[in-house]
């Protein structure tokens, strides 16, 4: 298979180097010519991917963000050739699936919208792995899911590097649950990072692990994420304003002193939990 990938960062280079490892030609592009000069003599990519190797690839993956993402298929959708499947990995799907879907229909390539559900809290060329994908899920946004040849040609492709878990929805379902599972949990580590008690104090000794959990996600590329935050600032402020009446409940009950609200609280919290765990167990996951 040929494969072309589009952003040579912590995403784009691992899928680079995952369809390398499976014996794959990978054909790679970055608009940082240091990262890109330096993936070819890592042996990441067999070259440049150049408009006449675009035409040649069976596979285009998508590793940039929604805004160059936009750009980069508005330029070189007629480059693509018919028979080219073109896979986003954006984080964000409504506003890409639109106008890749549009975009393939007037060209005739494949589009279909996608989310790699694997990462680092570092990004970067310099960060990525061949088998970071190995055993991780991948979410499909198709345009037709009942497009059973496109389907079974796009989960061949993807296992190919790794992925072995897939979840099929709209570019809005898609949206609606990032913006709870990923985007919530990457501000809320942003802003409980900057509490003053850990100012001057050793606070890993005192954590139990718990403090890692809530902060890795902290040390973020701000860019990147500000541009998602706005991409879903709907859903993310909706869900954002859930949880703040939330936790205001947990407020007012230690506030006033009042043991057994917050025994309630934390046992709906616990039991919640549980059943999310179930969930995720009877699905395979």
């Amino acid at each position: 298979m040929i494969a072309g990938v589009v952003g040579l960062g912590l995403i784009g280079g691992s899928l680079a180097g995952a369809y390398k490892r499976a014996g794959d030609t990978v054909y790679g592009i970055d608009t940082d010519r240091l990262t890109q000069d330096f993936a070819v003599m890592a042996g990441s990519i067999d070259g440049i991917l150049t408009d006449d190797r675009l035409k040649l690839c069976e596979v285009v993956f998508i590793a940039i963000t929604p805004q160059r993402a936009l750009r980069w298929l508005t330029v070189n959708s007629p480059k693509i050739g018919r028979e080219t499947i073109v896979i986003d990995c954006c984080g964000i799907k409504r506003r890409i699936c639109e106008v890749g879907e549009k975009l393939s229909d007037e060209y005739g390539f494949s589009f279909v919208g996608g989310h790699p559900m694997a990462g680092k809290q570092v990004g970067g060329y310099k960060n990525s792995r061949n088998d970071l994908f190995d055993g991780a899920g991948f979410a499909i946004v198709p345009k037709d899911k009942n497009d059973i040849r496109l389907m079974t040609r796009t989960k061949q492709v993807l296992r190919a590097a790794g992925f072995a878990k897939f979840a099929v929805m709209t570019a809005k379902e898609h949206d609606e649950v990032i913006a709870y599972t990923s985007q919530m949990a990457h501000i809320l580590s942003s802003a409980y990072i900057k509490g003053d008690v850990i100012d001057g104090r050793d606070t890993f000794a005192v954590s139990g692990g718990a403090f890692r959990d809530m902060t890795r996600v902290a040390y973020l590329d701000e860019d990147m994420w500000t541009e998602l935050f706005l991409e879903n600032r709907d859903n993310l402020t909706e869900e954002l304003t859930e949880y703040m009446t939330e936790l205001g409940r947990y407020l007012d009950a230690l506030k006033s002193g009042d043991a057994a609200a917050l025994t309630r609280l934390l046992r709906e919290g616990k039991e919640r939990k549980r059943e999310v765990e179930g969930e995720a167990q009877a699905l395979g996951k």
